[in-house]
């Protein structure tokens, strides 16, 4: 018999994204008679609301429910949204993305597949606006150099993964890992997939799933977004050690390099030789990334845009990775 399935959105403020969302659901290959979205919303005070109500009222077809979230954060907001859902298969989506028609097809393929207990595709990155640091930053978000070996922002080979964005998996799963960690402001999808891969459970990674995501607009709002996945990234390991990736360990440790070499150039001379020589190599290889963009996009502003975008990814991100070994749990409003 065909499953169920439950979307599940957590949601604040999302006026200028969350109809697309919305239309993008309603579109699906799946039947709509099988689906139903709930939104867990955190207390917006835009528009959002009247956005999700309306909709109700012009698509009776798709079952629309909207449930509070007054902790106001990701992993209560999803929490929220599964304990009021009803399907037998949960699809996490957030009011920032926009799925492809088959995508809730695909992640009840995959599961019923048994490629694994939390499946999920790739991420096509895109910019908020169309000014050029807003197009740079989609085009670092998805570069290997900007983002390391996180294979849903770039990669086109299915397979077994430590995390991917969001998911889908059977309800079942929540009994066996129980809910989203609500102690965790950020990296909260990547905590409950090292519980399900301790648990003896498999990621997959499937790029033919696929959706739409904004990446922040701007430097100022980037800069906010790394520097709190860097922060709670630091908790979420104290917890699980043995899920560190290179890609999580080098910013940090190249952030740290470059202090104690800062530091022994005052009292080194030799020491300031090579601080800058790490420095040069560093914006040397940013520069040429931001070349090779600018020749394929043909626009010359992603030869500086993307190799700020990147530079501003790595330091915000070492920088609250560092901050956080020294700051006890706390809250930020930034996800």
């Amino acid at each position: 018999m065909p499953k169920t399935v439950s979307v599940v959105i957590p949601c604040l403020n999302e006026e200028k994204t969350i109809q697309q969302v919305l239309d993008a659901l309603f579109k699906q290959t799946y039947p709509t008679e099988l689906m139903e979205v709930v939104i867990a919303d955190g207390g917006s005070t835009d528009k959002t609301r009247e956005v999700i109500e309306a909709y109700q009222n012009t698509h009776p077809q798709l079952t629309l429910r909207l449930v509070e979230n007054p902790k106001r954060i990701i992993p209560a907001g999803v929490n929220a949204a599964m304990l009021a859902s009803k399907g037998e298969i949960i699809v996490r989506m957030d009011a920032h993305s926009i799925p492809q028609s088959d995508y809730v097809s695909r992640c009840v393929e995959a599961l019923e597949a048994a490629k694994g207990e939390n499946v999920g595709g790739r991420w096509d990155i895109m910019p908020s606006n169309d000014s050029w640091i807003a197009r740079s930053i989609a085009l670092a978000a998805g570069h290997p150099i900007g983002v390391g070996d996180a294979q849903y922002r770039h990669s086109d080979t299915a397979a077994v993964v430590d995390t991917v964005p969001y998911g889908a998996f059977y309800r079942s799963l929540l009994d066996k890992v129980g809910l989203f960690d609500e102690s965790l402001i950020a990296n909260e999808d990547y905590e409950f997939n090292a519980r399900i891969r301790q648990s003896g459970g498999k990621i997959w990674f499937d790029p033919l799933i696929r959706c739409q995501y904004f990446a922040r607009p701007n430097l100022n709002r980037l800069a906010k977004q790394y520097w709190t996945y860097g922060f709670w990234k630091l908790k979420m390991l104290k917890r699980y050690p043995s899920t560190l990736r290179w890609r999580q360990f080098l910013p940090p440790a190249f952030l740290l390099g470059l202090l104690v070499l800062a530091v022994g150039s005052i009292f080194f001379k030799p020491v300031l030789f090579a601080l800058l020589a790490v420095i040069g190599l560093y914006v040397g290889v940013l520069l040429v990334v931001g070349v090779l963009q600018a020749f394929k996009e043909k626009k010359i502003a992603f030869a500086l845009g993307v190799p700020l975008a990147i530079a501003t990814m790595h330091f915000s991100w070492a920088a609250g990775f560092l901050v956080s070994l020294f700051s006890p749990m706390k809250k930020t409003k930034e996800s």
